[in-house]
């Protein structure tokens, strides 16, 4: 946690809770936005024009909000054009740290030994948790965006003709709905599970968990009725933020998270999703199921001993 720039205490996944007990999310500080032609975006300041080889994405591969990003990347093929560091899995006392651990970076556009530094580098006075994504502008040597949803979507239309135009991840006849699907997944699956494996009272996990188990139930029903996407044949940004809480759900969050009733594996549609997902162009190399096993076990205040589960391994396969 760094207060006004300093770091003050060694790294806890609790920060905050509510009148319950209940596990409370950071919002995220940096709000601005890239463009085509570098015009102010819905929030914050004007000046970040999208240009090849100009930003730089900090991420884990154990986090779910960071994999959205990789995945938009991916996706609107801008590999080229947006390089990445991947921090080490393992959460270090000081948070997220650059390293040599494989599949992990050294940080060769700051020299930051951990991600806080990047933080304090773009506000030397920042105050709150230094999370992952971020999105660094290496002209400006400051941070754009630290807001995983905003950059989902800088992604997919920020970059203009730099990316893959024939791709819409938020189709404008489909904006309404997304947005809606979106704010009823977000606080009862994707946030819901870090509400239930954070919850410091027995009532607020158990809020948490049936709120998890009511939406994957939700989730299969719909993908019954209008696969095989959220929005039948068109994929949208509402599948990715979909699927990286799938993907994580039955190697951290059903054990580690005490989000046990079923596994993901015990939903057939949700299942089939998954393979659906992890079987478009780009989207399996964003996976790393050794650095999100490592990462999440690596919790102390979960995990006091750090033992590793072996499974489940990838490539999942769902008859």
């Amino acid at each position: 946690m760094l207060v006004e720039g300093k770091w003050t205490a060694d790294w806890h996944p609790v920060q905050a809770t509510d009148a319950k007990g209940g596990f409370v999310r950071q919002i995220s500080g940096f709000r601005n936005w890239i463009t085509p032609d570098g015009s102010a975006g819905p929030t914050g300041e004007d000046g970040f024009k999208a240009e090849a080889g100009r930003y730089h994405l900090y991420v884990a591969l154990i986090c779910p909000w960071a994999s959205r990003t990789l995945i938009g990347r991916a996706l609107k093929k801008l590999e080229s054009a947006i390089t990445v560091s991947v921090v080490e899995p393992a959460l270090s006392d000081q948070g997220w740290r650059f390293g040599n651990y494989p599949g992990s970076d050294k940080d060769l556009i700051n020299g930051a030994t951990y991600l806080h530094e990047i933080y304090t580098s773009a506000d030397p006075v920042y105050t709150g948790r230094a999370t992952v994504p971020v999105l660094f502008d290496k002209h400006r040597r400051t941070i754009v965006n630290n807001e995983s949803a905003d950059i989902l979507r800088m992604l997919n239309t920020g970059f203009g003709s730099l990316a893959d135009e024939s791709i819409d991840l938020y189709p404008d006849h489909l904006r309404a709905d997304i947005d809606a699907l979106n704010d009823r997944i977000y606080p009862m699956l994707n946030n819901g599970v870090y509400r239930a494996g954070f919850a410091t009272t027995q009532v607020a996990y158990e809020e948490a968990f049936a709120d998890v188990f009511a939406m994957l139930d939700e989730l299969e029903a719909r993908l019954e009725g209008q696969g095989p996407f959220l929005f039948g044949e068109c994929l949208t940004e509402a599948d990715i933020r979909l699927f990286v809480t799938l993907i994580r759900f039955d190697a951290a969050y059903n054990g580690l998270f005490k989000c046990n009733l079923r596994r993901l594996a015990d939903y057939t549609r949700l299942s089939h999703f998954l393979d659906r997902v992890l079987d478009i162009p780009g989207v399996r190399g964003t996976v790393n199921i050794d650095h999100i096993k490592r990462g999440y076990y690596s919790i102390r205040a979960l995990n006091p001993t750090g033992i590793v589960p072996v499974g489940p391994q990838l490539p999942f396969r769902h008859a």
